[in-house]
């Protein structure tokens, strides 16, 4: 029996099986990126982090035909999400076959969906794995955005506007933002273009044109050489070994100095379970690996 389905990212499905491991899920096996469990999703919130979602109310479906599988997900609710991985022929059919579902690329800053969004794919032919409830409200646990291809210096920016969107607020005009590892500055543009004050901070240049845009200030230095300050968002996209990174952020919680946080925890070679454990493992926080992250986790502490 399938008791809940994880959606790993291309590329990342070592990572997902080394968190279920850990939290103590087994795998009866694998439909793709998608790791099938005969146990159920776990309470704690930061178990598995490198699933992009997980399908917390999977039930298998005899499907003998088109209509047969078109009616027994209409029968349950009406807006579903396929996860294309085979009998690609048949799935379209069955999909064109339901209610459109044509989500449209978010403009951030704006609020995720929050309608309801069941989840299916086609194990074989006449064999559907349907879940009516998931983790993430986008299909395939996959944000889309409007994205700018001339204002930001760098694509970074689309994993911190995913960020900001999973923990559902972001920097307000006149808000205090410090963004270590700023260069070349993707950050620190899609911060400042909300209104907030930034200071950019990396030992390495910001991009002039970043460096003079409205409310940023810049200082050539180290991310791990400041005094903690108080600032109402700290942010951290800087390349460094994740227990390096843990510990820049538990001084700075320690002085009480950032109302919240948001980081990258990026892994040089293999990854550090351990450390992202760690990470996960700190009270109000959420850890997630996001659609628009490679080999790295986001951590958000909001306050």
């Amino acid at each position: 029996m399938i008791r809940a389905a994880y959606l790993s990212a291309p590329g990342f499905e070592a990572e997902l099986a080394e968190d279920l491991q850990r939290a103590g899920r087994g795998v009866s096996g694998w439909h793709g990126p998608l790791a099938l469990s005969p146990d159920p999703v776990p309470d704690a919130v930061n178990a598995v982090p490198w699933a992009l979602e997980a399908w917390d109310a999977p039930r298998e479906i005899a499907v003998p035909s088109i209509k047969a599988a078109a009616d027994a997900l209409r029968a349950i609710q009406r807006n579903w999400a396929l996860l294309d991985v085979s009998h690609h022929r048949r799935a379209a059919l069955i999909r064109d076959a339901l209610p459109p579902l044509r989500p449209k690329p978010l403009a951030f800053p704006t609020p995720g969906p929050t309608s309801h969004l069941g989840t299916w794919t086609l194990l074989s032919p006449e064999r559907m794995l349907a879940s009516p409830t998931k983790t993430s409200p986008f299909a395939n646990g996959a944000v889309a955005f409007v994205e700018d291809r001339e204002g930001p210096p760098s694509r970074a920016y689309l994993k911190l506007w995913e960020a900001l969107t999973r923990l559902g607020r972001w920097p307000g005009p006149g808000e205090t933002c410090l963004d270590l590892g700023a260069s070349p500055g993707g950050w620190t543009w899609a911060l400042a273009r909300l209104g907030a004050r930034v200071t950019a901070v990396d030992k390495a240049e910001i991009e002039p044109r970043i460096a003079a845009m409205p409310g940023v200030s810049v200082r050539q230095e180290s991310a791990f050489g400041l005094t903690p300050e108080p600032v109402d968002w700290l942010f951290s996209d800087v390349i460094c070994y994740p227990a390096r990174l843990l510990g820049l952020v538990r001084r700075w919680m320690e002085a009480g100095a950032a109302r919240n946080i948001v980081v990258t925890v990026k892994f040089q070679g293999g990854t550090d379970h351990d450390t992202a454990a760690a990470f996960g493992a700190i009270e109000g926080g959420m850890l997630f690996h996001g659609a628009h992250n490679k080999h790295e986790l986001m951590w958000c502490w909001p306050r």
